[in-house]
């Protein structure tokens, strides 16, 4: 028979195993519930900016969360998931596994958020603020963000070495100490990895674009080609005439003048007015000067290529047909963003003026955008 210390060790062994079961099924549950409840966080936002900015909501919301509300959702989410960890606290060998993916998740997460909101508020907001500030709107807005990214990622990783009780700052120190050695020893190597950093960060080409070189010491004169790939040490070029394979450092490439020959590229746009009355000639020489007046002065946008062409007058209807088309120059995907935001805002400009004038119409939506390459 079992004497009574036997009993009282297996109730409360028993006992434990009952409270484990316990806690892993709560921390189930709000695994679940995190899941259905990260949904509703661009709701919750609504809410929140509604009791601070009551009169700007919709606007706040439109602009700002609406786009990216599905990041919203899972940031929502990771972080209900990262507090539901409290429940299995005790149990270290299962919360130490768990712990540093979830913080790695919420992390990242949060990091591309913000990346995301801030140019989100870059292209809604900052364009009208730079403007109320006299400056011009430019290319320094895509460095501006550029660097807010370089921030972003580097306050993530400093916070996620401190949720790890990772020293950062120790080993940072002693690379520094360490380093300087190592730089003298490979002067060459170093020099060449910092080229291909150059190359990464500053992106004048990825593989897949043709580009042309100057002429130098060690490339032939108007060099043009197919990038190839970009190593750690030299990128491979594809020369277009004899298909041979270009070998050259990229140390050599980050000091050289790169024509880009893939993004030289317009994007035609086609704005169409349906005007409420048929144009007499004043009118159509004041649309003229309206349309030349709101784009001639923006940034990245051809002004010598602007053209307004009166299509038809349906004499019937009383009506007229107006075709302004554009011509965007962007050297890559985010430039061309930030000139579409700006004819955007041209074009309600156009709106009120037209209006101011008296004269009535109608924009066609969405504005068509078209791409055009220019020849080779």
């Amino acid at each position: 028979m079992k004497n009574i210390s036997q009993i009282i060790l297996e109730f409360f062994q028993r006992d434990t195993t009952i409270l484990a079961l316990s806690r892993f099924g709560i921390f189930l549950l709000f695994i679940l519930l995190s899941i259905l409840a990260g949904r509703y966080t661009p709701t919750f936002l609504r809410i929140v900016i509604q009791r601070f900015a009551p009169q700007q909501v919709a606007s706040i919301y439109n602009n700002l969360i609406e786009p990216i509300r599905n990041l919203f959702r899972i940031t929502g989410t990771l972080i209900l998931i990262s507090l539901s960890l409290a429940w299995i606290i005790e149990y270290q060998s299962i919360y130490r596994f768990l712990s540093p993916i979830v913080d790695l998740a919420v992390i990242s997460s949060l990091a591309w958020l913000c990346s995301r909101l801030f140019r989100q508020f870059i292209r809604v907001y900052g364009i009208e603020l730079v403007r109320k500030l006299g400056r011009e709107v430019d290319e320094l807005l895509l460095v501006f963000e550029t660097l807010a990214n370089v921030m972003i990622g580097f306050i993530a990783i400093i916070a996620f070495a401190q949720s790890q009780q990772f020293n950062l700052v120790g080993l940072l120190t002693g690379l520094g100490i360490g380093g300087l050695a190592i730089a003298f020893a490979a002067q060459k190597t170093l020099e060449q990895l910092l080229g291909t950093i150059v190359l990464y960060l500053d992106r004048p080409f990825i593989p897949g674009e043709y580009i042309r070189l100057q002429k130098s010491g060690q490339i032939p004169e108007g060099l043009f080609g197919r990038v190839e790939s970009i190593g750690i040490r030299s990128s491979k070029i594809r020369t277009a005439a004899k298909s041979t394979l270009f070998i050259i450092p990229n140390s050599i490439l980050a000091n050289l003048e790169i024509e880009n020959i893939t993004r030289g590229k317009k994007v035609m746009v086609l704005l169409y007015l349906d005007f409420a009355t048929l144009l007499e000639h004043q009118e159509k020489a004041l649309v003229e000067q309206v349309v030349a007046e709101s784009t001639n002065s923006l940034f990245g946008i051809d002004p010598g290529s602007t053209s307004i062409t009166f299509l038809n007058q349906n004499l019937a209807k009383e009506t007229t047909r107006t075709r302004v088309t554009f011509f965007i120059l962007g050297s890559s995907d985010n430039s061309l963003q930030l000139r579409k935001r700006l004819l955007e805002l041209a074009n309600e400009k156009i709106s009120k003026k037209l209006v101011s004038f008296g004269i009535e119409f109608t924009m066609q939506e969405p504005t068509i955008y078209v791409d055009s390459p220019i020849p080779l």
